[in-house]
């Protein structure tokens, strides 16, 4: 046993880094290798972060970034030098483009200079919009100090590099802060910008409010709601901000390319969009046809400029504070409900947003038509469940046919930079955050097979979760762009995989899904409450196309002529 009376071991740098960033994370995802092996040995035997082993650099990063977006934690991850830290590049730029507050711990070169097997990290990762910071042996806390609270500041993502030779060196004495780093002030609202606003929604006939995923960041839910009622505006929500608003006889659901034929078309009868925290990408504007040419569009956000050139007016401050004095403006001038909705037989919109198709049980080609797929899915799954999802044609049915209690609970890692292949490790990072829940990872046979090591991680890991993979045999969304116009189709097929039997083979339970009857395996598995995963290889049809598809398609070919 060891003498308590006994001097304390010496603090390394590496656990000195461990030790502050202790203060502002809960859990690390990592991959051990030599750059990293002492950070993650303070890890451990400090005890306070818990720490998830991935088993691709990739994965720990993606791992991290769900994590956050389930929890709203500072997300923190781990890989080594060289060939490891280039392995997590993507989910790296993936992170810096949502804007996720992440802390990647890393091997670096020693500080005597560049080995054979060295590359230029901090240019590389400079390159995808993370900035570095090296760790000073002789201020490490200092050091991870500063990474964590420039990632929460500037939300996004940060590299803090230990350099190999001094990982396991001694630390000087230094003081901790104690404390955990806050993000950025943001700006009061302008009381000007403010009085526009409330004067826009008093006008208008026909207001519409649209929140983002900022809007949830921002705890603005509450006052969106009663600004919607105060003034009868129907409401909307990017793909992540599905939840935000409550009131389904107002409520027109995904704005974009995810939204109902009917929803589109009343979302265009808006005279007034007020968008609050959402980026107003290509997606969540239809490539520019969401809005009525006629609407007057004004932007909530803490960014310092418009995010899109539809913008006629930016109203830059925190959407919760902007919500609430716009609810004081508005209750002060007595604005009441106008009759603009009614007007255009839109006094109701209750269910508009779950008018889709159901399909049916098989398409043309004998296999499953995934529109009924995911209405039994919507069924059968737990209430509770957060729903991950990973790239690819498929992602048009899951958020638009699964439900979520709020935003928190739709996780969507690889859509900033447009990458496929981070659904698996996304769904160790949401379970870690939301273990009393479900976690519903749906998955195209592409991504997956691109991600496969991490399926053992959502197996060892997950405490009951479903694995939906989307089984076309097909980069679908790459036939339904390209095929169809004449590019070889060859390099875009996929050899017909079993997945299911790759999931029993490291423990999971499966089953191949290859008519709706079949899915009477999960609903059995289900219905016994039992933990682990089930992976459902759910062989759908690629001859059903989504909408959103038609639109990137045509849009397209309008830009090509």
């Amino acid at each position: 046993m060891p003498d308590p009376a006994a001097p304390a071991a010496p603090l390394t740098v590496s656990a000195a880094v461990a030790a502050e960033l202790e203060q502002h994370a809960d859990h690390c995802f990592a991959l051990m290798g030599n750059g990293n092996a002492w950070f993650l040995d303070a890890v451990v035997r400090r005890g306070a972060i818990a720490l998830t082993a991935v088993r691709h650099e990739a994965g720990a990063i993606a791992a991290a970034d769900a994590h956050h977006r389930a929890s709203g934690r500072m997300a923190l991850a781990s890989v080594t030098y060289g060939a490891g830290f280039a392995n997590a590049v993507t989910p790296l730029a993936e992170a810096a483009m949502a804007r996720v507050p992440l802390v990647v711990v890393v091997g670096d070169r020693p500080t005597t200079g560049a080995r054979p097997f060295d590359i230029d990290q901090e240019a590389v990762a400079l390159a995808v919009g993370a900035p570095t910071v090296v760790v000073d042996p002789a201020a490490p806390a200092a050091s991870a100090r500063r990474a964590a609270e420039r990632a929460l500041v500037e939300r996004g993502p940060v590299v803090l590099a230990i350099p190999y030779d001094v990982a396991h060196a001694e630390a000087p004495p230094e003081p901790m802060t104690g404390r955990r780093a806050v993000g950025a002030a943001v700006p009061a609202p302008d009381a000007g910008a403010i009085a526009r606003l409330a004067d826009d929604l008093a006008r208008a006939e026909r207001p519409l409010l649209l929140a983002g995923h900022g809007a949830h960041l921002a705890r603005a839910a509450e006052p969106l709601r009663a600004v919607a009622a105060g003034t009868g505006a129907r409401t909307a929500s990017s793909a992540l901000g599905s939840g935000i608003f409550d009131d389904a006889a107002a409520h027109l659901g995904i704005c974009g390319g995810f939204a109902s034929e009917r929803a589109a078309l009343a979302i265009e009868e808006a005279d007034l969009v007020v968008v609050v925290g959402a980026g107003l990408n290509a997606f969540q504007t239809r490539f520019g046809d969401a809005f009525s040419p006629h609407a007057r569009v004004v932007q909530v956000d803490v960014a310092e400029a418009a995010t899109h050139p539809r913008v006629d007016e930016l109203v830059r401050g925190d959407a919760r504070a902007v919500a609430e004095a716009l609810l004081a403006a508005l209750e002060d001038a007595g604005v009441r409900p106008g009759a603009g909705w009614a007007e255009a037989g839109l006094a109701d919109v209750t269910g508009i947003h779950d008018e889709r198709p159901d399909g049916d049980d098989a398409a043309v080609d004998g296999r499953i038509d995934p529109r009924r797929l995911f209405r039994v899915l919507e069924r059968i799954l737990p209430e509770d469940r957060v729903v991950v999802q990973d790239g690819g044609h498929f992602i048009g049915w899951a958020p638009t046919y699964l439900s979520v209690a709020d935003p928190s609970r739709l996780i969507m890692v690889g859509t900033a930079f447009q990458t496929i292949g981070l659904g698996l490790p996304s769904a160790v990072g949401a379970a870690v955050a939301r273990p009393e829940a479900t976690t519903v990872l749906v998955t195209g046979d592409g991504g997956a097979l691109m991600g496969l090591a991490d399926l053992d991680t959502v197996i060892r890991t997950v405490r009951r979760g479903v694995v939906v993979v989307c089984n076309d045999a097909a980069y679908g969304a790459e036939v339904h762009q390209y095929a169809v116009r004449g590019v070889a189709e060859a390099p875009m097929l996929i050899e017909q995989a079993d997945f299911a039997a790759l999931g029993r083979a490291l423990g999971a339970e499966g089953a191949v899904i290859e008519t709706i009857d079949d899915l009477a395996l999960l609903e059995a598995w289900l219905a016994t409450g039992a933990e682990g995963v089930f992976v459902a290889d759910c062989r759908i049809s690629r001859e059903v196309v989504a909408p959103y598809i038609v639109e990137v398609r045509e849009a397209a070919m309008r830009a090509a002529r």
